[in-house]
């Protein structure tokens, strides 16, 4: 099993903080979000040899900078979005996974939950989620990718979800065990075969824009099971130039709470 990085878009919120560098590299809390990153997943055993990164924007400043790091390049980046960037991956998929987003900062436990997780499909939560969301005017509650939970399992994963009934907010971080990566694996494919590019595939988004949310999404609804592993607080998304600023602070108050 590997961890999977996805990193290859550009984060155009950042404004001047990603003209240099790809967004991964944005300081937060002292230190590029790729190294906090790389410390939860150290943390849950994926030492360099067993990490990929999906790179794009800026890819030679990644490599660079981190060459111990394997790099698959998604060379369509500006084009696509998540779901199709981690499926650049793929070869590193089939025995199973973690993946996480790279523009974002959590704790270790995030990782160490998630991989001892008896479930093939498993996604951490932070069901603390609205307490960064008070003072966050460019990227509001809507945009959260939300789930709802029966127990552990996930019963809803949406963005649509009513903020006052979601249970949390997925933070980007998941296991597939290699039965889960075989389901997801096979719904990808029979939707590929299914949408062309353009065509509306979920949520009024196409296929080529659509989140990874979104196939996790359609493969709840035909029944495929998923389980979360909840952290209270301890994360943070990192989109705009508003949530570099509200970062520290954000990071202080979860510590008190």
């Amino acid at each position: 099993m590997k961890a999977i990085i996805i990193g290859a878009g550009r984060g155009r919120r950042l404004k001047h903080l990603t003209e240099d560098v790809p967004k991964p590299l944005v300081p937060i809390l002292g230190r590029p979000m790729l190294d906090s990153v790389l410390e939860a997943l150290g943390a849950g055993g994926f030492e360099s040899d067993r990490t990929v990164f999906i790179c794009g924007y800026k890819a030679g400043v990644i490599q660079e900078r981190y060459p111990q790091l394997s790099y698959v390049e998604n060379r369509d980046w500006e084009n696509n979005n998540i779901l199709l960037s981690l499926l650049c991956a793929r070869d590193h998929l089939e025995d199973g996974f973690v993946s996480t987003y790279a523009d974002i900062v959590y704790r270790p436990e995030a990782v160490e939950k998630v991989v001892a997780s008896p479930h093939d499909i498993t996604l951490v939560c932070d069901t603390d989620w609205r307490r960064r969301y008070s003072d966050r005017s460019e990227h509001p509650e809507s945009d959260a990718e939300k789930l709802t939970l029966d127990g552990d399992r996930v019963v809803a994963l949406s963005r649509k979800i009513d903020p006052e009934a979601a249970t949390g907010e997925f933070i980007g971080v998941l296991q597939m065990t290699s039965k889960g990566a075989e389901q997801f694996l096979a719904a990808f494919d029979g939707y590929r075969a299914k949408y062309q590019d353009d065509d509306v595939f979920h949520e009024g988004r196409t296929f080529k824009k659509a989140y990874l949310i979104d196939l996790l999404a359609k493969m709840l609804q035909r029944g495929v099971p998923m389980h979360a592993a909840p952290v209270h607080g301890g994360y943070m998304e990192i989109d705009t130039t508003q949530d570099a600023e509200l970062a520290e602070a954000w990071w202080n108050d979860g510590a008190k709470g």
